[in-house]
């Protein structure tokens, strides 16, 4: 089992930045890839950033390349996610998540099998 805690979402003006946090406990975190995802209202769950085992490898959805960064510590069990050049469409609830299985990166939802509860991020215009 693996329980994920995410911090850091807020209000913030287009344009600005935000940090999102997620805090793992339980099993070994290393062992997991780690994904953000997000939803925004009326819409589906998305995938928004993941990061391999150790760091090695990333993958961003196209609206966030170039403005988004994914990074993991595993030294403290957290991934984070750094939002630059923030835009009202990037209003969502961001979700962290991980996946144990023995792929390099996951980007599919049905592929993480923990979630945190969830983070408010709304960009204004």
């Amino acid at each position: 089992q693996v329980q994920l805690v995410e911090s850091g979402g807020g209000l913030v003006q287009a344009g600005g930045s935000l940090r999102l946090s997620c805090t793992a406990s339980g099993r070994i975190f290393s062992g997991y890839i780690m994904g953000w995802f997000r939803q925004a209202p009326g819409k589906e769950r998305e995938f928004v950033a993941a990061i391999s085992r150790f760091g090695r490898h990333t993958e961003y959805t196209d609206p966030v390349q170039g403005r988004f960064t994914i990074s993991r510590d595993d030294a403290k069990n957290t991934v984070d996610l750094l939002m630059n050049n923030l835009k009202p469409e990037d209003t969502a609830v961001y979700y962290c998540a991980a996946s144990g299985l023995g792929m390099l990166l996951a980007t599919k939802e049905s592929l993480y099998g923990y979630w945190g509860q969830g983070t408010q991020v709304t960009v204004s215009s």
